[in-house]
């Protein structure tokens, strides 16, 4: 069966997981961790996403994240091409270092952001990497260590976790605290890593029998939440999906969109696809590529080859106009 396309909904919870292609190893040592964790801050900027919880392992990541307006795509682009092209260099290698997808899935905050942010960062606990909680709250390849105040990383918002146990830091760390060791003993949960309402209502067996009173409910292996959550998800996706689907069948093309753009700034199509850095051109040009990636859902490399700039720039105009029209 053909894998289904990722959910890339703006402003939404994912668990990201990335792996080593045939679980090779991804950091060789320190130095790898940190480079990778300075590039995840610098590419979480630019996307204005919100890391919750993270955690290197020698040969995986697992990432819990609030995208921003542009979803988790562009992004996770930049930080694993970056990460991949540095690694090889360092350690004189070539080909491939990840999986060629990696695994994302979106889940439902009120139900499943606490659990996830405790199972992803006792992650080194059920490798038997770190055996006490004492040891967790100092490990620096975890998130869990940052909530503690033991490891500063300002790039991850402890304040959003801290909030679910208590308004003062203290006695929200310390409950936090008991809240993962709990934890401790549970092993995996492979109910985690992905399933929609299979996993939310206790795997396959609870879903046979729902059906065999006649109840169904909406269910997704990208999505982690429940009937309603899926649904809804599916929902929105589908309709974003819908609106571009029928600029597309209407005749819409970029090529419309740069000359309606020009025409009414009063700038000549040449100019926005020359290269110019003109303030009035680079406004338009903006306008172009937001308008492209919303309407006809085109890629940022898309939009790039046809107005002659890099990816990067398309990227960048694109956050730029979000911020002026959100």
């Amino acid at each position: 069966m053909p894998r289904q396309a990722r959910l890339d909904v703006p402003s939404a919870l994912h668990h990201i997981i990335v792996r080593g292609i045939n679980r090779t190893v991804i950091f060789k040592d320190d130095q790898d961790k940190v480079r990778f964790l300075d590039r995840l801050s610098q590419n979480i900027s630019e996307g204005h996403c919100f890391i919750y919880a993270w955690v290197l392992m020698h040969n995986h990541i697992h990432l819990l994240f609030r995208s921003g307006s542009q979803g988790i795509s562009a992004v996770m682009r930049k930080l694993l091409t970056w990460y991949a092209q540095y690694y090889n260099r360092r350690h004189r290698r070539t080909g491939h270092l990840f999986d060629n997808r990696y695994k994302s899935i979106l889940c439902d905050e009120d139900a499943y952001l606490l659990v996830l942010v405790r199972y992803i960062h006792l992650n080194p606990v059920r490798a038997n990497i770190i055996t006490t909680i004492k040891a967790l709250d100092h490990y620096s390849w975890s998130g869990h260590s940052v909530i503690m105040g033991n490891n500063k990383q300002q790039w991850m918002d402890t304040d959003h976790v801290l909030s679910y146990f208590s308004t003062k830091t203290r006695a929200a760390r310390n409950a936090y605290r008991r809240f993962v060791e709990e934890g401790m003993s549970m092993g995996r949960n492979h109910e985690l890593s992905g399933g929609g309402l299979i996993r939310s209502h206790g795997g396959w067996s609870q879903v046979i029998a729902m059906r065999r009173k006649g109840q169904r409910e909406e269910s997704d292996e990208r999505i982690l939440g429940d009937g309603d959550f899926v649904q809804a998800i599916l929902q929105e996706a589908e309709e974003r999906q819908l609106r571009q689907l029928k600029v597309c069948r209407s005749g819409g093309t970029i090529a419309e969109i740069i000359d309606e753009e020009c025409a009414k700034a009063k700038i000549s199509p040449q100019e926005v696809k020359h290269g110019s850095r003109r303030s009035a051109v680079s406004r338009v040009r903006a306008l172009i590529a937001y308008r492209s990636r919303e309407e006809l859902g085109l890629s940022a490399a898309e939009i790039a080859r046809h107005l002659g700039v890099a990816t990067s720039s398309i990227t960048r105009a694109i956050e730029k106009t979000e911020g002026v029209i959100g």
